[in-house]
């Protein structure tokens, strides 16, 4: 790995537990008009819209918009189908679209950030957009070398382009990158793309035993959590 520049992060289950924090703000702001659901299921059906969201956009179907809009046209569909939709007005629901600006970091990322930044750039290469990307590293404490977002290529993963784009405005060439996620289908993606790849277990990210433990196709390093990947980076 001596000729890695850079490491790149997946954000969404890698870096943050959006699952607990959506669920958390979904009740904050719901539960005051009445409304009562399991919070947890809420929060996975609202994930659930995020693949078939982007697929129109990846596909040509429908011009590039940010995910805040896409998680505003996908709350509108998750409240229709709980019988909502009179019930929660304009206001709330912009207000609860940014609770994916206000997710909480797994408790190994600060640290482990802070131990890869000695050695590698940092940026994250999500489908968030780069609003979103500096209010999540603001609320966690994160020191990116660069923000990058995915209004950077006007696209989403697993599309190469948003990978080439990351490496490029690093200003390296896919092989000195280094792509971090705790999602197989995009370690696979990125390696496609010409990149290097290190698996991080999240097994309870979609609830508990609902994650990756380890990942399902071959990548560079598999580690669990990130301090671990920073020792296996340094050797250790």
């Amino acid at each position: 790995m001596a000729d890695t520049r850079a490491l790149i992060f997946d954000v969404f289950g890698t870096l943050v537990d959006w699952r607990s924090g959506v669920a958390r703000e979904a009740q904050a702001l719901l539960a005051p008009l009445g409304l009562a659901t399991d919070w947890g299921a809420f929060a996975d059906a609202w994930r659930a819209q995020y693949q078939p969201a982007m697929a129109a956009v990846r596909s040509g179907g429908r011009p590039y918009v940010d995910l805040d809009t896409l998680h505003h046209e996908n709350l509108a569909r998750v409240l229709h189908g709980l019988g909502w939709g009179e019930q929660v007005g304009e206001p709330t629901r912009d207000a609860l679209t940014q609770a994916w600006h206000r997710l909480d970091a797994w408790p190994d990322v600060t640290e482990g950030l802070a131990a890869l930044r000695l050695g590698y750039l940092l940026a994250p290469c999500s489908n968030g957009h780069i609003a979103l990307q500096v209010a999540l590293a603001r609320r966690n404490g994160w020191h990116w070398d660069a923000v990058l977002g995915a209004d950077i290529a006007r696209d989403y993963k697993p599309q190469p382009a948003v990978y080439h784009a990351a490496c490029k405005a690093l200003g390296c060439t896919p092989a000195q990158v280094l792509m971090v996620a705790a999602h197989s289908s995009d370690l696979a993606a990125a390696a496609e793309a010409g990149l290097r790849t290190a698996h991080i277990a999240r097994p309870h990210e979609a609830g508990p035993g609902l994650g990756e433990a380890s990942p399902s196709v071959p990548v560079n390093y598999a580690a669990p959590h990130l301090p671990g990947l920073a020792a296996l980076l340094a050797g250790g």
